[in-house]
């Protein structure tokens, strides 16, 4: 079908001059170093040829085909994996050959110089948005360094971590490269106070030292799934908890009683669920709250001091630091209980 499609469309390529094309994936590999998989669009690329592959450069050592045997050219619509170049590009960027090393070390310079112009050109704020801005610095942060074994993982990474936030709470990415984790991450990580995420990666011996040392989390995922469940379950604890009443009961005064050195207790029929002390009061009068978020001290039925006193009974209550207890008020018993909230991913 891909045939037919190409030759409807008159789709065709430059088989000679110099080699262009783009990156599919890229990574860093023991003992080849970095290494650029690429698809060849036009012209031939040839082992020897000096590239330059977003910001990255070099001189092509060797060129390897999707059977994994080594080749000396590669011509258009041929998959190869490359080394020689000095250091990892990211999937999607542009390959193309140059005439010399110079000519490629000038290319990459203005990339990384475009590149370093962006990240430096941030918002400035006004008046226009800077109570949005006070208001998102407010939000709490979760932030990671994310390492990853190739660049098409880590751009997913980078493209799926964010997007866990909130109103509240913002997953930052700090750093992320391509590799292992290394010292480097551990200190920055340490300085960030941040948690480092290896996706198919592992560490040095010395950086799991330095971790430890340090008491820097250092998580190892070869799931994505699994990674980006753990990081929501980490913002989710970062958010306030949601504080949720339990309603256990209510009384209704029917006699008040001062008592010196004690102060007012109220007599009362509980008249649905039960009434438990040290749990919370609210007092409606009217149907009006004129009073809440007490605290009930004594409970007593009879002469006894008790813990509960269910519907259908009579009781005693007094209230800590409350003594406008009038009669025909109710009283509901209730308990304050906070409630973890869930995280939702924005689109």
């Amino acid at each position: 079908v891909l045939d037919i499609q190409a030759q409807l469309l008159e789709l065709t390529a430059d088989f000679g001059g110099r080699a262009e094309g783009t990156v599919i994936e890229a990574q860093v590999e023991e003992g080849r170093g970095a290494v650029a998989r690429l698809l060849v669009q036009q012209g031939r690329l040839k082992k020897g040829d000096y590239v330059v592959i977003g910001r990255a450069f070099g001189r092509v050592r060797d060129i390897i085909n999707d059977r994994g045997e080594r080749i000396d050219e590669a011509e258009p619509s041929t998959p190869v994996a490359i080394s020689g170049i000095n250091e990892v590009p990211d999937a999607g960027d542009k390959f193309y050959v140059v005439k010399n090393i110079r000519e490629a070390e000038a290319a990459s310079a203005e990339r990384k110089q475009q590149e370093r112009e962006s990240s430096l050109a941030t918002e400035k704020v006004t008046l226009d948005n800077i109570f949005a801005k006070l208001k998102e610095q407010g939000r709490k942060e979760l932030p990671l360094i994310v390492k990853a074994d190739v660049q098409g993982s880590l751009e997913t990474l980078k493209a799926q971590l964010p997007r866990i936030r909130s109103e509240e709470v913002a997953t930052v990415i700090k750093h992320a490269a391509v590799g292992g984790v290394n010292e480097s991450d551990i200190q920055l990580a340490e300085a960030a106070n941040a948690i480092v995420i290896g996706f198919n990666v592992t560490s040095s011996g010395k950086a799991r030292k330095m971790a430890e040392a340090k008491g820097v989390d250092v998580r190892f995922y070869d799931v994505i799934y699994d990674l980006t469940d753990d990081i929501t379950k980490a913002a989710e604890g970062l958010l306030e908890p949601e504080l949720k009443l339990e309603i256990l009961g209510h009384a209704e005064v029917r006699a008040v009683f001062r008592i010196s050195k004690v102060g007012m207790v109220a007599g009362c029929y509980v008249t649905d669920g039960s009434i438990r002390r040290n749990a919370q009061i609210r007092v409606t009068r009217d149907d009006i709250v004129v009073e809440k978020d007490r605290r009930l001290v004594e409970l007593k039925r009879f002469k006894d001091e008790v813990k509960e006193v269910n519907s259908g009974q009579e009781c005693g209550m007094r209230i800590d630091g409350y003594d406008d207890i009038r009669e025909g008020d109710i009283l509901e018993c209730y308990l304050t209980k906070e409630v973890r909230r869930k995280l939702e991913v924005a689109d």
